[in-house]
């Protein structure tokens, strides 16, 4: 039945004349474009990528733009397979156990030790290198009646991370571990610095006179090395970090280079082996120090250091393999002159002699330490 509404005064209220529209949710009667999503609303150049709003770009060639667009997406791919990769493979990385701790002067220093008897000699490691690279060399030395000491520098292996990384900090650790062990006064130590190491020993015999007995340069000049140092700039995460754990992966890798700088004579890698060198570089700190040393370098000493060793009275020597791809025959005799030293002694191997030649190498420090003996420090 249909019912008829009388209006007073006969005429309809304005809201009753409404078209149909009117009756359905107050959504549906805006208009077309206000119920858009509100990107959609804007004008179409707020809707374009932020890199097609850089000025000049639409005055940019097409193949030029084209060329952008597919290098900015593969950039977000690889910082996406970046990330994703590190996120897969985080986690503590492995140490072995028992490791020996000598804390004092702000280090948290991990060691090694051979013999409890003798003349001490502290072994300090170049550029990732830790103190497990003496472990042919440690106990020859031990034989002969000397008290030996191996240390990981701050950065690389398991002595806790303390940056900078520069040759004067890593110097300090050196005489920081020297004044922790007791190594002054009758008990000065000889310090034996291999590759960039050989810097941080030349350097702490300045610092502490009184606790170095005698230094020896091995396998190292205290020089620069050329490179360039963009590097370190670019290697920012997370792709350092990506490109670190894909290389230490490589058990291959860390053979090649292995065996590219020890030489035919040394022992192949077993897995243990291969473990002892790819370990320490995983430990918190070693990405850090990589990329100090791809920005400022490997350690070394300024003229002013070198001038001050070659004057100070504390005996040196440089001990060289012949076959060392770093370091010429030239290269020693000049280094030997620059500190003050005899010429240099050669030894069979290439650049990890401690390795390739531990009991020659273990002789010539033994006769550098009777030569010195009355050398008070």
């Amino acid at each position: 039945m249909r019912v008829r509404v009388r209006w007073p005064g006969g005429v309809r209220p304005r809201w009753a004349r409404a078209p149909g529209w009117a009756r359905v949710p107050g959504w549906a009667r805006l208009p077309g474009w206000a119920r858009l999503p509100g990107w959609a609303r804007l004008p179409g150049w707020a809707r374009m990528p932020g890199w097609a709003r850089v000025p000049g770009w639409a005055r940019l060639p097409r193949w030029a733009r084209r060329v952008l667009a597919v290098l900015l997406t593969l950039l977000v791919a690889v910082t996406v397979a970046s990330f994703s990769y590190n996120l897969a493979t985080d986690g503590p990385p492995p140490r072995p156990a028992g490791l020996r701790f000598a804390d004092g002067g702000g280090f948290d220093t991990r060691y090694l030790a051979w013999g409890t008897t003798g003349t001490p000699i502290v072994l300090v490691p170049g550029a990732f290198e830790t103190a497990d690279t003496f472990d042919a060399l440690g106990p020859v030395l031990a034989a002969a009646h000397y008290r030996v000491y191996a240390i990981d520098l701050t950065g690389t292996g398991y002595s806790a991370p303390s940056p900078p990384f520069s040759a004067d900090h890593l110097a300090d650790q050196v005489v920081a571990f020297l004044r922790a062990e007791h190594l002054t006064g009758p008990d000065a130590a000889i310090l034996v610095g291999h590759s960039a190491g050989a810097a941080d020993v030349g350097i702490a015999a300045l610092r502490a006179p009184g606790a170095v007995r005698g230094v020896i340069f091995l396998d190292g000049d205290a020089t620069p090395l050329n490179g360039p140092s963009f590097l370190g700039t670019l290697m920012i995460n997370p792709y350092r970090t990506t490109l670190l754990r894909l290389a230490l992966s490589s058990d291959s890798l860390i053979r090649s280079i292995y065996n590219s700088q020890c030489g035919p004579g040394c022992p192949q890698l077993s897995q243990p082996g291969v473990n002892t060198w790819r370990w320490p570089l995983e430990q918190p700190g070693f990405s850090a120090e990589i990329s100090y040393t791809l920005s400022h370098g490997i350690t070394i000493m300024t003229s002013a250091q070198f001038a001050a060793l070659a004057a100070a009275p504390v005996p040196k020597a440089v001990i060289v393999g012949r076959s060392d791809p770093q370091m010429s025959p030239a290269d020693a005799a000049a280094t030997a002159r620059r500190i003050g030293a005899p010429p240099p002694v050669y030894i069979p191997g290439r650049h990890l002699t401690m390795i390739a030649s531990p009991r020659q190498l273990a002789a010539a420090i033994e006769a550098f330490a009777t030569a010195s003996q009355n050398t008070a420090p």
